[in-house]
């Protein structure tokens, strides 16, 4: 099978080609190098063409292509409102240029890179209203050391707190940043192209990816990547809040292989964007992570701050069902192995 892979040179993209070719895929790569995942005098890979999605014709490196794997991104926090033009100009125009090209060269499947980003701040149950999306976090609870959000429709004041639950594919989109919006947007245009297309697409939700090669000194860089920086300089992991937020840690090679999957399964599925959470199944504190790293790593004990940011999400913890069902996806990595291992992984300081 043939595929092309756009952000190829990136932490995932780069995986991803390799185990492709590992199972006998032929594997066109591109990627743009941008300067603030790759830094600006990067030497580029002699097998991944360097093109810009949004300017550059792809008619050419499209023909004969099968299936498309589409990473390239850029990606981040997106907390400010000036960040909204950069993600729209990246991620959303890049997608529709791609997909454009897509049609004019008849190729119907598609992969694309999302992100559990798509959820906002997840769901939660409340013990009076059930099912219920998180009010937004009050300034006066988070100064007091209110972590965890309350009930929108009753404040939870009275009737006992609400709990985070396991969210499944179906869950309703609610971004919260730039980046967020522009994964959205992403799979809109998508399932804009099936419809007008009769294509055929899969939308990977990735939750907290880590794994060797993971950028260290970006804006590409996550949460396990900056305290994994921290005790490389000898300094203890900084939590905000009270570390008791839940997220799902995935390593980077069960997302590439999940990628492969998709690839090897997307002519199988129905017309349209069928959606899959990539995650490990294994919920985990942003506390118990710094533990772990900083255990394994023979580093000083990470330090709870109290600190917060009134945009940060609290708990978003996925259900990995579908995928294992849909894709015959199931993360091997635990957590708590693959975390060790990241202490001593290398990273990429461009």
């Amino acid at each position: 099978m043939r595929v092309l892979l756009t952000g190829a040179a990136g932490f995932i993209g780069s995986r991803i080609a390799s185990v492709a070719r590992e199972r006998g895929h032929d594997v066109v790569a591109l990627d743009a190098y941008l300067p603030q995942a790759h830094g600006d005098d990067v030497a580029a890979d002699d097998q991944v063409l360097r093109l810009d999605l949004r300017a550059d014709r792809l008619d050419d490196v499209l023909a004969g292509v099968d299936v498309v794997s589409h990473q390239a991104a850029m990606v981040g926090n997106g907390v400010d409102a000036q960040d909204l033009p950069g993600y729209a100009g990246h991620n959303d125009l890049g997608t529709a240029e791609l997909l454009a090209a897509m049609a004019r060269t008849g190729v119907a499947d598609l992969v694309l890179a999302s992100s559990m980003v798509v959820y906002g701040d997840g769901r939660y149950d409340c013990p009076e209203h059930g099912d219920v999306p998180p009010a937004p976090r009050r300034e006066d609870d988070l100064a007091a050391g209110r972590f965890d959000p309350r009930c929108p429709i009753c404040g939870n004041d009275t009737d006992g707190d609400i709990t985070w639950r396991r969210i499944g594919e179906d869950t309703p989109f609610r971004p919260r940043t730039s980046y967020a919006a522009s994964k959205v947007a992403q799979e809109h245009y998508a399932d804009a192209w099936c419809t007008l297309q009769d294509g055929r697409a899969i939308a990977l939700r990735y939750h907290n990816v880590y794994g060797p090669g993971m950028p260290a000194d970006t804006p590409y860089a996550g949460v396990a990547a900056i305290f994994r920086s921290a005790l490389a300089r000898g300094e203890a992991p900084r939590v905000f809040e009270d570390g008791g937020q839940v997220r799902d840690f995935v390593h980077v090679d069960d997302v590439a292989l999940a990628n492969v999957l998709s690839l090897e399964r997307v002519h199988d599925h129905p017309s349209g964007v069928t959606a899959y959470n990539v995650a490990s199944g294994q919920p985990f504190t942003i506390g118990e992570m710094a533990a772990v790293l900083a255990r394994a790593g023979d580093g000083p004990e990470p330090v709870v701050t109290g600190e917060y940011r009134p945009f940060d999400v609290r708990h978003v913890v996925a259900s990995p069902d579908a995928a294992v069902e849909g894709l015959g996806f199931r993360a091997t990595v635990s957590p708590e192995d693959g975390l060790a291992r990241l202490a001593t992984d290398p990273l990429r300081t461009r």
